[in-house]
């Protein structure tokens, strides 16, 4: 995704904060294959459909003041 540039994606400038920090922290990934039953994957699938269909949604504070700040969390 980062190699091309985030071409065509959603959230890229969270994407890029993501990329900065993450290695600080003992991540890993499993892909997990969606509308599959999933439990914790259907629930996120949920959520993302229900906060599209909002028209304004709440501002994340949290994120805006880092925004503000310059900092990285």
């Amino acid at each position: 995704m980062a190699k091309k540039g985030f071409k065509g994606k959603k959230n890229t400038d969270l994407w890029k904060r993501f990329l900065l920090i993450y290695h600080k922290h003992n991540v890993s990934f499993q892909w997990v294959k969606g509308h599959a039953g999933h439990p914790e994957n259907e629930k996120c699938d949920q959520l993302a459909v229900e906060a599209s269909d909002f028209k304004e949604l709440l501002i994340d504070q949290g994120y805006e003041k880092s925004i503000d700040s310059n900092t990285l969390f």
